[in-house]
């Protein structure tokens, strides 16, 4: 499913326009990235958790030329599923 999908099922589920249906899609994801970058996890019941984990700097090697070279430390999104969408796969 991709955001077009996404887009038209929110739309047809809530009985609300597509236009408005972007909108309000457009506005959690916004959400859910601000709140992000403050570090601070975003939790929806049933569904999972949102949260950053930090990755720290480490030598890596180029596999074709073999040469080392420094990789910086990050900050990654991860997810982690909730019970109930754990439940409702299985």
């Amino acid at each position: 499913m991709n955001k077009t999908e996404i887009i038209e099922h929110i739309a047809s589920s809530a009985d609300i326009s597509k236009a408005a249906a972007a909108r309000s899609l457009e506005a959690i994801v916004a959400a859910i990235k601000v709140s992000m970058r403050k570090g601070d996890p975003v939790t929806l019941v049933g569904f999972g958790t949102f949260y950053v984990s930090k990755r720290a700097a480490r030598e890596g090697r180029n596999p074709r030329t073999g040469a080392a070279s420094n990789i910086k430390k990050a900050n990654v999104p991860k997810f982690r599923a909730g019970k109930a969408l754990k439940d409702a796969l299985n």
